[in-house]
């Protein structure tokens, strides 16, 4: 049996956004949001209790929902919910970096043990030997902590979870979860996507400029581009309003019951995927930074700068952001992300111009790439992936 996302936690690109191999270019996007709809409603047929949806085009805003918020009422969700955006978090961590480098105050081939000595270290880690672009494209080799057994049971099955739902968890202790195995391989020699890499870029920031990850990018980003519905939450357990429940299996099977997993510590995710945001903000985040209103053209390159990486399924990872070409030759950046009880995907093309960020509030069905080939193609793919590989 494969294992679910929850159990990984914290992902980039889940096993249902295989791609087609491209077609045809250029087809036309947007033009009938008919194929959409039809796969929300096969997402939700499939288990998702709800998909909330907004697409920005040329032609304005429309925003779409299916399925309920509430399994309990049954109400239904809102295009405006907040929900945890998981792995998005990345993109903002990136940004953030990159402006620094703009400014001189860092290089991205700095060593990590210049900013953070000592951390990173044991079972043949060696920051000394670590690049921060290494850390931003997932080729440090550095393991996951989220794929250590005993992290998992502690926070994603359903005793632990409970257990530990509130409990805070630091940065150093995320990363010495890590140190504890033996990297995944030498620097540089190959990618394998790391949510450790992030909790380091976050620490990283903060040693550079003195001040909280959060509160750079809520100065540099959230504040900038007027996101308001978008948080750090830090230890900060609720969403904000509005925002459906979140639901979980919080096991490795897709059939068990599900749990109520609204509230809790996102500080198991940090800055690998504490993010709170909705549909509209991370349309507006990705449609700017695409446009080059965040990062000068040197950081935007360089961002965009992609390789093959282990865990990122048919598509490429550049830093802290994902390209992926769909099935209609259709070219897409953004990041996907899940987390407990929900599943994310922020995607733009590559002017900005034409935007899409869905959210399902659960984490045991993989239909995201059904509705971005359909939003973006007009068409569907095949299938749902009930119980995805983990990594």
């Amino acid at each position: 049996m494969t294992k679910r996302t929850v159990r990984a936690g914290l992902v980039a690109l889940t096993a249902s956004l295989a791609l087609a191999t491209p077609t045809a270019l250029a087809a036309p996007t947007g033009t009938d949001h008919k194929a959409t709809r039809q796969a929300m409603a096969a997402a939700v047929k499939a288990g998702v209790p709800g998909v909330a949806l907004q697409s920005k085009d040329e032609r304005g805003v429309w925003r779409a929902t299916e399925g309920v918020g509430n399994l309990r009422t049954g109400a239904p969700r809102s295009a405006r919910d907040r929900f945890r955006a998981g792995s998005i978090t990345k993109t903002f961590v990136a940004t953030v970096l990159l402006q620094l480098e703009a400014e001189d105050r860092l290089s991205l081939d700095d060593k990590v043990e210049r900013w953070l000595p000592g951390m990173v270290h044991g079972r043949g880690h060696d920051g000394r030997k670590i690049t921060l672009r290494q850390l931003l494209n997932h080729t440090s080799g550095i393991y996951n902590y989220t794929d250590d057994e005993d992290f998992a049971r502690e926070i994603f099955q359903a005793d632990g979870f409970y257990k530990n739902r509130h409990r805070t968890l630091k940065p150093v202790e995320l990363v010495s979860v890590a140190m504890k195995h033996k990297p995944n391989f030498a620097p540089g020699t190959s990618g394998s996507y790391s949510n450790t890499n992030y909790i380091l870029a976050g620490m990283v920031i903060e040693k550079v400029t003195g001040n909280p990850y959060g509160d750079e990018i809520r100065h540099r980003v959230i504040e900038p581009l007027d996101l308001r519905a978008t948080k750090i939450p830090g230890t900060d357990e609720t969403l904000g309003n509005p925002h459906s429940r979140a639901y979980s299996k919080l096991t490795e099977t897709t059939t068990a019951k599900s749990y109520d997993v609204t509230e809790f510590n996102p500080s198991l995710a940090g800055a690998a995927g504490e993010l709170v945001s909705n549909a509209a903000d991370l349309n507006r985040f990705y449609s700017a930074l695409l446009h080059g209103k965040l990062l000068p053209r040197r950081q935007l390159s360089e961002m965009k700068t992609t390789t093959e990486v282990t865990g990122v399924p048919n598509a490429r990872y550049g830093l802290g952001l994902i390209e992926r070409t769909l099935s209609c030759g259709v070219r897409l950046w953004g990041h996907a992300g899940g987390i407990h009880g929900s599943l994310s995907d922020s995607v733009t093309t590559t002017d900005g111009a034409h935007s899409l960020t869905l959210n399902f509030n659960s984490d045991w069905v993989e239909g995201s790439q059904a509705i971005v080939e359909a939003e973006f193609c007009g068409s569907l793919t095949p299938g749902l992936d009930r119980s995805p590989e983990a990594r």
